[in-house]
């Protein structure tokens, strides 16, 4: 593999294949498998990803936001792609794009039934949300009849779907709340089918839902996190690989003095003579304030070096005086040994947020084609 030169984002299509397969591997080969894809897919890069995940076999997407959406469909992805937090402004443009709602409050149901009528569609395949617990999005229990009598009332759309969101299917110690999740569900989804009169396709787990929750998968499981490396434990990382590979260089090196400060507001004042190394990435590319002051790191030449100081907006300055090292040499914020989970723990936050957060000004690499 070839040492970078600038700051880069290397995304491994292999190990993307390999995750798809393994959580694959996981279900019924009659559950169908829903890729999220959201948030540029996990900060990845969603047009590329998504591309190879239809070859792979991926049956759905699912984005966030209508742009996603969009996006998709403009690269040549035909795949069903659900949208799960829709705008009633965007509906218009949902329907043009032929994307499918996530459905989850009467406000939202009558307003796209409303659009459907307009555009004279027929049987538009609509995905209705329960909420079981997590208490974000979604209808109640008590909404089965109202939901279906609504739509039991028009011809312009039909139900593809219903669906939940499970809350702590990472953690076994909220097992009985899962469960409890699950069985909610379930009834909901038989008295449902009793009152729209047909049986609409069911899911509710996520990646930890996947491998945790086989008594869920249902009709389809949606994985996000886990496509892109990441089994939210010990024991499932092992069977995953972190897809993508933050690299970068150093631009500079600097020998500071006793009582020499580095950075803004002199947030790093050294006790000793040290050797430090500014590199070219900052908190406008991702690597949050939260990672400065010796909570964050980075890799160089194997060796692990500490951010010192502030995070600049582009900059951050590591610690390299037990490193023997050059400018130009490449270091590695995070790849899939010195994973963005364990440099997300370091600074009490989560491998979601981390790797979500790359600026999109970083460069994307793909390797393994």
């Amino acid at each position: 593999m070839t040492k970078v030169e600038e700051t880069v984002l290397e995304i491994d299509l292999k190990a993307l294949k390999h995750n798809f397969n393994h959580l694959k591997s996981k279900i019924k080969s009659s559950t169908k498998f829903m890729a999220v894809v959201k948030a540029y897919a996990y900060g990845n890069e969603a047009i590329e990803i998504a591309k190879h995940l239809q070859s792979f076999g991926a049956d759905y997407f699912a984005v966030a936001y209508l742009n996603e959406g969009i996006a998709l469909r403009n690269s040549g992805i035909t795949k069903p792609i659900l949208v799960l937090h829709p705008q009633a402004i965007n509906f218009k443009k949902i329907i043009e794009y032929n994307l499918e709602p996530s459905i989850y409050s009467s406000k939202i149901l009558e307003k796209f039934i409303s659009v459907a009528f307009q555009e004279k569609l027929k049987d538009y395949p609509v995905h209705i949300k329960f909420n079981t617990g997590l208490n974000r999005l979604g209808f109640w229990q008590d909404d089965i009849k109202y939901i279906a009598k609504t739509v039991n009332e028009t011809k312009n759309i039909s139900v593809k779907s219903i669906f939940s969101h499970l809350a702590a299917s990472e953690d076994l110690e909220e097992k009985t709340f899962t469960l409890n999740q699950i069985e909610k569900f379930k009834s909901i989804a038989d008295n449902f089918k009793k009152e729209i009169g047909y049986k609409p396709w069911l899911h509710m787990c996520n990646t930890s839902g996947i491998l945790n929750y086989p008594e869920a998968h249902l009709d389809m499981v949606r994985s996000g996190i886990g496509l892109y490396g990441f089994g939210n434990s010990e024991k499932e990382n092992k069977n995953l690989i972190p897809i993508g590979s933050l690299k970068t260089i150093i631009s500079q090196i600097h020998h500071i003095k006793k009582g020499d400060s580095v950075g803004y507001n002199r947030a790093f004042k050294s006790n000793k003579s040290q050797k430090t190394a500014t590199l070219p990435i900052g908190h406008a590319d991702g690597i949050r304030r939260q990672y400065g002051n010796g909570n964050g790191f980075v890799y160089i030449n194997n060796k692990k070096a500490p951010i010192i100081g502030n995070v600049c907006m582009d900059m951050i300055m590591v610690d390299i005086t037990h490193i023997d090292c050059e400018e130009g040499d490449e270091v590695v914020i995070f790849d899939a040994n010195t994973t963005a989970e364990s440099l997300a723990i370091a600074s009490n936050t989560i491998s979601y947020e981390l790797i979500t957060g790359i600026s999109q000004r970083v460069k994307r690499r793909f390797i393994n084609l």
